[in-house]
C-alpha cells in the first residue's frame, strides 16, 4: 500500500515520503488518546475496549500502566506532568497523582456526563473537553443510559464544582486542539466531518463557532483527533488516515493507514516523531517538521 498521497508540493517539506510509518506494536483492540510525556520521555495511550492505559518507551517497549483505566480515551498532562484522562466507564475527567485517581468533573447540572472523549489544556490552565455518546455503547464503557439530551463542549478549571457548557451545537463533538494562537480553540464534529473554530475570550469562554475545514472522502475513518505542528500545519485523522493541511486550510496531502485511524501526537526528543493510534496498532513516523507536547506549552 502506498502510504502517501501528495496533493501539494509543500507536503514533502513536512513529510519524507520515502520513509514508511513504523509499526511499534499491534494486537490491541482499539488504540486512542496518545500523549508524549516530555519529562519522563515516554508515550501514554489508551486501548478503550481493553480498559487499559499503556506506556511506551524505547527501552521497555509497551507496558500496562493502569488496568482497569475507566475505559480511558483522550489523555493530556497538566503543568505538573500528571495525566488527565477522559474516561468512558466513570463518565468523568480524572487526574492521576501519587495518591491515586481523582475525579475532576463527572456531572453537569446534576446529570451524568455522556462519556468524555478528548481534551486539551490552555496555557492558563483552562481545560476544554468534548462529551459525545460513544462511551455509552457496550464494549466502549457501557452499556449506560444517556442522561443529558445533548453532546457538549465544556471548559473546566481547578476549583469549579462542575464544568461550564461552552456549546451544545455540535452533533458529535470529538477532537480538540490548539494552534500557536491561544485565542482560538479547534474542535471536530465527527458526524458532520468538520473542523470548527471558536474564539476564546479573556475569561476563557468560547463564542463565534465557524466551520474551518471539511474532511470528506472515501475510505475507512472520519475526523477524530488532530494536532498542529510548530508551523501551524494541521495533522487531522480522516478517511484513509491522516490529512495534512496548511495553516490557510489548503490540503497538502495524506498519510495513509490500512485501518481506521483515531488519533496522533508529536513526541520524541526533538518532537519530530508522530505517534499514531490506528485501530489495533501503534505507529511512529519521523517527520521533517516538529510539533509540541503539553509540557512544552507550559
Amino acid at each position: 500500500m502506498n502510504s502517501y498521497e501528495i496533493v501539494h508540493p509543500d507536503f514533502q517539506e513536512l513529510v519524507d515520503v520515502h520513509v514508511q510509518p513504523e509499526l511499534i506494536r499491534d494486537g490491541f483492540e482499539f488504540t486512542e488518546g496518545p500523549v508524549w510525556h516530555a519529562r519522563d520521555r515516554c508515550l501514554y495511550f489508551s486501548d478503550i475496549p481493553a480498559d487499559t492505559l499503556y506506556r511506551y518507551t524505547e527501552k521497555a517497549g509497551v507496558e500496562v500502566v493502569y488496568h482497569p483505566s475507566g475505559y480511558s480515551n483522550g489523555l493530556t498532562l497538566d503543568s505538573q506532568g500528571a495525566i488527565i484522562a477522559c474516561e468512558h466507564r466513570t463518565r468523568a475527567i480524572t487526574r492521576y497523582s501519587d495518591t491515586g485517581k481523582h475525579i475532576l468533573a463527572s456531572t453537569y447540572q446534576g446529570k451524568k456526563l455522556n462519556s468524555p472523549n478528548d481534551l486539551v489544556i490552555s496555557r492558563n490552565g483552562t481545560l476544554y473537553f468534548t462529551d459525545p455518546i460513544y462511551g455509552l455503547r457496550e464494549g466502549n464503557g457501557g452499556p449506560a443510559e444517556q442522561e443529558l439530551n445533548f453532546q457538549g463542549l465544556y471548559s473546566y478549571r481547578d476549583g469549579w464544582t462542575e464544568p461550564y457548557l461552552e456549546s451544545r451545537e455540535l452533533e458529535r463533538p470529538n477532537g480538540v486542539a490548539f494552534s500557536s494562537n491561544p485565542h482560538i480553540l479547534y474542535a471536530i464534529d465527527t458526524v458532520k466531518q468538520q473542523v470548527l473554530t471558536f474564539k476564546i475570550d479573556e475569561n476563557g469562554h468560547l463564542s463565534g463557532k465557524q466551520v474551518w475545514l471539511e474532511l470528506r472522502g472515501a475510505g475507512e475513518g472520519r475526523p477524530d483527533g488532530m494536532k498542529f505542528d510548530a508551523r501551524d500545519n494541521l495533522f487531522c485523522t480522516g478517511p484513509q488516515g491522516i490529512w495534512v493541511f496548511r495553516s490557510d486550510g489548503e490540503l497538502l496531502g495524506k498519510i495513509k493507514f490500512p485501518l481506521k485511524t483515531a488519533n496522533l501526537a508529536f513526541g520524541g526528543e526533538d518532537r519530530t516523531a508522530l505517534f499514531v493510534t490506528s485501530s489495533h496498532s501503534l505507529y511512529r513516523l519521523t517527520l521533517k517538521t516538529n510539533g509540541f507536547t503539553p509540557l512544552d506549552l507550559y
